[in-house]
């Protein structure tokens, strides 16, 4: 039966950025509750994966009944091994709610209260700790899901109000009660691929905002080169039958609405007037950073587009083993953990970023290059030549950052590296894959955030601060407000994160 995702990214996104708070009276806890109640009843006298025998390469032996809740509580102590910083909060929170879901599908078994404690960590900003590091990705993120479940026993250390704490202090604190082992919850907490989703819908948010940015400093960087529209017009674009590529083109029509610095090359090149000139001062065609904007942006928005569709049938699905299904009255066996939608996705949408950010630093540093765009000065500098440098040292930053870039664009869904007694043989990878996406995207934020601080000064450089598009020009303004005109060389530091802090809290949302 096909069943269409409950939970949207929408949602999610409000959950993770604008503090909406779940309901209890809203999650069909009766469902939960069903499947609990059948699992109870099913297990009796059978020999069931995770529930009388030991996990893993382990699952030939069989667990004496006297210790089957021992058992639960074993996976999540002994699985508590991650290693490096731990994960921000947001990330974590992210984890939570992809954890939630895949339980909310009542395929688990589990007892209902540990849906609710976890609605309680998630409402009231309680975050695991959460190490970068311990994933394969094959039986899901173990480890990692592990320090949530340590947490939710009362065993692990917490996030909550910026301070590190025992997690046990902090539950009282808020009047909850460690959750306690009913049947298989140790192996239906642990067991899936929730953080790796978690991380990825976090990018996936962040990408999407990156996009529209790279799609608005494409139509600015042809206000500031003056170029010929008709790069971005319909029917050029339209021609070509990729979705992606015909979405940006519009977008970036919408966005160049009322600019008086872009040239219609009818009026200026078919109209007859140049009969007799040998060269153009004016380049024909601009550069392809600036003209190849719709495609080489198109085939970035097709990429994020699939990548949601996968994380959101991915939060909204049974990711743990086995299946417990009341409907059949059957449990079955397989490996709904295994991580490759997530990882392959989380390797194309890297990818599509250092895309990105490539397509930044080389928009940059034709702002920089007075001989390529012939109306600037050297690094936008307003001051002295030779005395001062302009924005020099900030093309430094944004081409280091967009290198490390590049060398982290390998994927890393392709690294698969056999364990557990080679019970595991060929894993995923996913939050691997996943974190390596979170640092590109992290960097290209850094690169955009130096190409709207130089976008803003190519503007004073020539004065067209009146004659750009108002999306632009609205941008523009913004920036001036807390990144002045440079004249005089200046440290560049806190403007950059500024500028960071600014794109990432003011998302243009194109759509």
């Amino acid at each position: 039966m096909k069943m269409e995702p409950s939970i949207r990214l929408a949602e999610i996104e409000e959950l993770l950025f604008e503090d909406h708070k779940l309901k209890l009276s809203e999650l069909p806890l009766a469902e939960v509750s069903r499947c609990y109640d059948f699992l109870k009843e099913f297990s009796a006298n059978k020999v069931i994966y995770g529930i009388n025998t030991g996990f893993g390469p382990m699952a030939q032996w069989r667990v004496d009944d006297q210790y089957l809740l021992e058992l639960q509580y074993n996976i999540i102590r002994s699985h508590s091994t991650g290693a490096g910083a731990p994960l921000p909060d947001i990330y974590v929170k992210a984890a939570m709610i992809a954890r939630l879901g895949a339980l909310l599908q009542a395929r688990s078994g589990v007892h209902v209260d540990v849906v609710k404690l976890l609605v309680e960590f998630i409402n009231r900003g309680i975050y695991p700790f959460i190490p970068e590091h311990g994933s394969v990705g094959a039986s899901g993120d173990l480890v990692q899901l592990a320090h949530i479940a340590l947490a939710l026993i009362g065993e692990g250390e917490v996030r909550y109000k910026g301070d590190w704490r025992r997690s046990e202090d902090v539950l009282k604190e808020n009047g909850l009660t460690p959750f306690k082992i009913y049947i298989r919850e140790g192996l239906s907490i642990t067991n899936g691929t929730s953080v790796m989703t978690g991380i990825g819908i976090v990018n996936q948010l962040l990408a999407e905002q990156l996009l529209d940015w790279a799609t608005l400093a494409s139509v600015w960087m042809n206000e500031i080169a003056a170029s010929y529209d008709d790069m971005m017009a319909r029917e050029l674009n339209e021609c070509r039958r990729h979705k992606g590529q015909q979405i940006i083109a519009e977008r970036m029509r919408r966005l160049a609405e009322g600019s008086l610095c872009l040239k219609k090359r009818e009026h200026e090149l078919y109209n007859g007037s140049h009969q007799g000139s040998k060269v153009f001062q004016h380049k024909v065609q601009a550069y392809y950073s600036l003209r190849c904007a719709p495609q080489i942006l198109g085939p970035v928005y097709d990429t994020l587009e699939n990548a949601r569709k996968i994380l959101e049938e991915e939060v909204n699905s049974a990711c743990d083993n086995p299946i417990v299904d009341p409907d059949s009255k059957n449990i079955y066996h397989g490996g709904n953990f295994h991580g490759d939608y997530i990882s392959l996705e989380e390797d194309k949408v890297k990818i599509a970023m250092v895309r990105v950010a490539m397509t930044v630093e080389r928009q940059l540093n034709y702002l920089f290059h007075d001989r390529i765009n012939g109306i600037l000065p050297p690094f936008l500098n307003l001051g002295v030549l030779g005395l001062n440098y302009g924005m020099q040292a900030c093309q430094f930053t944004a081409t280091s950052t967009t290198a490390e870039c590049q060398t982290l664009a390998m994927p890393n869904y392709v690294h698969s590296i056999p364990n557990n007694n080679d019970n595991q043989d060929i894993v995923s990878m996913g939050a691997n894959s996943a974190l390596l996406c979170m640092k590109v995207i992290e960097n290209t934020y850094q690169v955009m955030a130096i190409h709207y601080i130089a976008l803003a000064q190519a503007v004073d450089c020539l004065k067209i601060s009146e004659k750009l598009s108002p999306a632009a020009g609205r941008i523009y303004e913004a920036i001036r407000t807390f990144v002045p005109v440079i004249v005089d060389d200046t440290p560049f530091y806190k403007e950059i994160a500024q500028m960071e802090n600014y794109l990432r809290q003011n998302p243009l949302r194109l759509k």
